[in-house]
């Protein structure tokens, strides 16, 4: 098991709250009103960790290893939200998410693929670590800067954390996981090509409740993420790039198979899920014949 190795490297790095965050060195004069806002909408979408930690444990139910984990990753993501509406409580009270602006994040996601969903929130850790270095450079007031810092940190580790559960997957499930695995990459590292941020709280989750099925549509301003990231943090090609590249070293080191490219990595893909399915249909052929009479 997984679990208590990571819960003692995560619990031995653990920041606190009271301690860690240098709130006494505030400057009012370097908050703007726009930065301002920005806190309050991180706050809300980070407190979708609820609903995605429920997902997690239903669509994870055959593997107590993972759901036991999810205590840990829950507990660290709640916090971000937290900390972020503390430094809202303190230095800017009327900004502070209501309960019901928190609540209207949390609605259910439909059923998908456990390996799928794992390598997709294994790249979004890596997405919102760039995120929250980039915001860190963007903000001016050094409390909320710390903060980022801080949160960056914690989405790298959590990243970390998902390689390990991937890496087990593969030893399980063998060229099925790398099938999963390659298919999500090649779309989350392809995000400079695509009209929206692809992080899970911006896809499309619940059939039924569409268009207002992303986290980032139920916010009070659903618009919000895409200003941020164009207009305000600038999260430009240069920043897309690091993230491409980080996926792509990533899996190639998961892989055991260097990938330069997308391109590159797309070919491993095509490849592998022609092998899954060769199995598939050998597996298939067998069952067949030892269905035929004698």
């Amino acid at each position: 098991m997984l679990y208590p190795e990571l819960f003692k490297q995560l619990e031995a790095v653990r920041w606190n709250m009271d301690t860690d965050i240098p709130w006494d060195q505030f400057q009012p004069d370097l908050l703007t009103e726009e930065q301002a806002q920005t806190i309050k909408m991180n706050a809300i979408t980070e407190w979708a960790a609820l609903p995605a930690t429920e997902m997690f444990l239903r669509d994870n139910r055959d593997d107590s290893d993972f759901s036991a984990f999810m205590s840990v990753w829950f507990f660290e993501e709640q916090k971000h939200s937290l900390v972020l509406m503390e430094y809202l409580r303190r230095f800017r009270p009327d900004l502070v998410p209501t309960e019901q602006e928190l609540h209207e994040v949390r609605f259910e996601f439909d059923p998908a693929p456990a390996l799928e969903t794992l390598m997709l929130h294994f790249c979004g850790e890596v997405r919102l670590n760039h995120w929250y270095r980039r915001a860190a450079e963007w903000h001016t007031e050094p409390v909320i800067r710390k903060i980022y810092e801080t949160l960056a940190k914690d989405e790298a580790r959590h990243g970390g954390a998902y390689l390990r559960y991937m890496k087990r997957a593969m030893n399980k499930f063998g060229d099925e996981a790398r099938a999963a695995f390659a298919k999500v990459g090649v779309l989350m590292a392809s995000a400079r090509r695509t009209a929206q941020a692809l992080h899970p709280t911006n896809l499309h989750v619940n059939e039924k409740l569409f268009p207002r099925d992303t986290v980032q549509s139920r916010l009070p301003d659903p618009g919000w993420l895409e200003a941020w990231l164009d207009k305000q943090i600038q999260f430009d090609a240069v920043w897309e790039n690091k993230v491409g590249d980080r996926i792509l070293h990533n899996l190639s080191l998961l892989f055991e198979r260097s990938f330069a490219s997308v391109q590159e990595l797309n070919r491993y893909r095509k490849e592998i899920t022609q092998a899954v399915a060769a199995a598939a249909a050998k597996r298939a052929q067998g069952g067949q014949a030892g269905t035929q009479p004698a």
